[in-house]
C-alpha cells in the first residue's frame, strides 16, 4: 500500500470516529430532547405521622416539580401504628414520627438507619373546642375540674401520650407504677390511667378533633397543625411547654430501602428549601 492511500485511510478512519463520538455525546446529553434522568424514575415510600398528611401532600407535589422524583401512596397513621407496619414487614423508604421516643422504637428493632435520623419539625399543643362555641382561656386546671367533656388521643397517638403528660401535672392523669411519682416530662403519657375526668379516646388526631367539631364534647386536645388542617374548631387555649416533652417530628430513612440516597435527599430538602419551609409554616409547623 503506498503512502499516501495509508494516510487518507488514517486520516478518514479520524474523522469518522470523531463523527462517532460527537454523536454519542449528542445521545448523552446535549440534545435538550433527551430522556430524562435516572431520578425522575425514583419513587418514594413515606410512613408519616396522622398530623403532616396535609402539608406532606403539598410538599411532595412540589418536589416532584422540581426533582422528577414520585411518591406512593403515603401511609398516614399513627406513629405507634407506623412502626407496626414496618414490623410487619410493610415496605418505606422513609419514616416521619410524631414522637422521639416512637422513633427511638424504630431505631432499636432496627426499622431505620439510625444516622440518617433527623429532627424535622416541632409542633404545640393546644385545647380545642367547636367553632362559635365561646369559650376561651380554658387551662388544664379547667379541664382536671371536670367541668368539660374530653377527647383526647389514646396510647400510639403521640398527640394522647403528650396530653397525659400534661394533664398529669395537674392530677387529672396518673402514670403507671414505674413512673409512680412522676409527672410531666417525666414521664411518657402511656399505660397510666386518667383521674377525676374520663376522657372519649381516639386513634388519631383526626377523629380527636371531629369529636370537637361535631360537639360531641366540649374540649380536645390536639397538635397546632391540626387545627389549620381539619377547620370547624378554635383554639380556646394553649398548654405550656413545659408540662410536657417537647413535640418534636424526627425522620429517618428505613433499613430496608431501595432508595436511600435518594430518600435521606428528600428529608433534607424538606428542612432546608425555602419552599418547603413555607408550605410546613403554611400548615402549622415550625422548623426544628
Amino acid at each position: 500500500m503506498g503512502k499516501k492511500n495509508l494516510v487518507k485511510i488514517l486520516t478518514c478512519g479520524a474523522i469518522a470516529a470523531s463523527l462517532v463520538a460527537a454523536l454519542g455525546l449528542t445521545a448523552c446529553g446535549g440534545n435538550s430532547n433527551a430522556s430524562p434522568s435516572a431520578e425522575s424514575d425514583i419513587e418514594l415510600q413515606i410512613f408519616a405521622a396522622n398530623s403532616l398528611s396535609k402539608a406532606m401532600e403539598e410538599a411532595q407535589e412540589l418536589y416532584t416539580q422540581q426533582t422528577g422524583v414520585t411518591f406512593a401512596d403515603t401511609q398516614y397513621k399513627a406513629s405507634g401504628e407506623l412502626n407496626e407496619m414496618l414490623a410487619a414487614g410493610s415496605y418505606a423508604d422513609i419514616e416521619i414520627t410524631a414522637s422521639k421516643g416512637t422513633m427511638d422504637t424504630a431505631v432499636e428493632k432496627g426499622y431505620v438507619d439510625e444516622s440518617t435520623r433527623t429532627d424535622m419539625f416541632t409542633n404545640e399543643l393546644v385545647i380545642v373546642s367547636k367553632q362559635g362555641s365561646n369559650l376561651k382561656d380554658v387551662t388544664l386546671q379547667d379541664i382536671a375540674s371536670g367541668t368539660y367533656t374530653l377527647c383526647v388521643g389514646d396510647d400510639s397517638v403521640p398527640a394522647g401520650n403528650y396530653a397525659a403528660q400534661a394533664l398529669s401535672t395537674v392530677g387529672a392523669y396518673e402514670p403507671p407504677a414505674s413512673e409512680a411519682g412522676k409527672t410531666g416530662k417525666e414521664i411518657s403519657g402511656k399505660d397510666g390511667s386518667y383521674d377525676g375526668i374520663t376522657p372519649i379516646l381516639q386513634t388519631s388526631v383526626g377523629n380527636v378533633c371531629k369529636q370537637a367539631e361535631n360537639g360531641d364534647v366540649d374540649l380536645a386536645i390536639v397538635y397546632s397543625s391540626d387545627v389549620y388542617r381539619f377547620g370547624g374548631v378554635e383554639i380556646v387555649g394553649v398548654i405550656p411547654d413545659d408540662t410536657h416533652k417537647a413535640i418534636v417530628y424526627p425522620g429517618a430513612v428505613c433499613k430496608d430501602s431501595n432508595n436511600a440516597q435518594a430518600a435521606n435527599d428528600f428529608i433534607q430538602w424538606c428542612i432546608t428549601d425555602p419552599d418547603a419551609q413555607k408550605i410546613f409554616q403554611k400548615w402549622g409547623f415550625d422548623l426544628s
